[in-house]
């Protein structure tokens, strides 16, 4: 064997073999935060009519929509969750989560005070606290009214009140003034709730 044969040899034997050596600091990949996991959806749905559904069928027991209610969230990007003392999950609702059924009174004027029953039975209210408002269909104009349940105020728990309740709490409507506007509201717990602008000939 050539003296320049073993030389070339002995070179190539000392070179670093790139499958044992680690890899220079500058070329190394660092390690990654691991990515939090997407939230889990669970096989609920509250229909706009108050309906609860498990995997699509309806869940009849009351006591059992009721105790599902009470565990009901919502975050801060307006998703809803349910949060049982096994698992929790994100559910989907169609509208609001609750129905406004039915309507009581007592008073009249600031004094007055109006509680609403839930389609699970909580009596709620109007006020400060629980406050109402109406919102419009973009197409046809026609109110929705809405309660604030629970939570916070960018993104509530709220009951959608039924079209006769809406009726009734329009029968006690009277004239008020909001922002310089001439509405028809309703008193309660001594706060104005305006229901819709009053007609021009009325102003």
């Amino acid at each position: 064997m050539s003296h320049a044969f073993s030389r070339q040899r002995a070179t190539l034997t000392d070179r670093p073999d790139p499958r044992t050596e680690p890899a220079p600091a500058s070329l190394r990949v660092l390690p990654t935060a691991a990515e939090p996991a997407a939230p889990r959806r669970m096989p609920f749905l509250i229909r706009r009519d108050g309906t609860w559904l498990y995997r699509g069928s309806p869940i009849t027991r009351k006591e059992m929509v009721c105790l599902f209610a009470a565990l009901l969230a919502r975050d801060d990007d307006g998703r809803f969750w349910l949060q049982t003392p096994t698992e929790r999950g994100i559910i989907e609702v169609e509208d609001a989560p609750f129905i406004a059924v039915e309507l009581d009174w007592t008073g009249d004027g600031p004094r007055q005070e109006l509680t609403l029953r839930t389609n699970v039975d909580e009596l709620i209210t109007i006020g400060p606290e629980h406050r109402l408002r109406v919102a419009h269909d973009l197409l046809t104009c026609e109110p929705t009214p809405y309660l604030h349940v629970r939570g916070g105020t960018d993104h509530p728990i709220e009951a959608r009140i039924c079209r006769a309740v809406y009726y009734e709490l329009v029968a006690l409507a009277v004239p008020g003034c909001v922002h310089g506007r001439r509405m028809l509201g309703v008193w309660s717990s001594g706060s104005f709730f305006p229901l819709g602008e009053m007609p021009p000939d009325e102003t």
